[in-house]
């Protein structure tokens, strides 16, 4: 993998959706990912009693539970400057090509390109 500063017009649409969903929910992170087919998954942490998930864990789920198998991008807005291991681990078990970790002002602060 590479780290690239280079970033297309369709993945800033991810952080736009993210950062969207995000502030709608007043959530500590939103993500949206991208299939292999094109559709586009959104979600925001989950944090109740019984599970916890984070943002991009939730928008993988939605992904996968409509029958994706890859994602080309998924898009992260949090605080945080890269993503967790678990946040990684998911975007590695679907094979993303890119992955980006944006500021809540939506600047990314990580593009990683396989």
């Amino acid at each position: 993998m590479t780290e690239t500063t280079e970033l297309g017009a369709e993945d800033g649409k991810l952080i736009t959706l993210a950062r969207a969903s995000r502030a709608r929910n007043a959530a500590p992170e939103g993500a949206a990912v991208r299939d292999e087919t094109g559709r586009t998954y959104v979600a925001t942490t989950v944090e109740l009693r019984s599970l916890r998930l984070t943002a991009l864990q939730a928008a993988v789920a939605a992904a996968v539970s409509s029958e994706a198998s890859a994602l080309e991008a998924a898009v992260v807005v949090t605080d945080a400057k890269e993503l967790t291991e678990d946040d990684r681990a998911v975007a590695d078990d679907l094979k993303t090509q890119v992955t980006v970790v944006a500021a809540p002002d939506g600047v990314p602060s990580s593009i990683v390109k396989r």
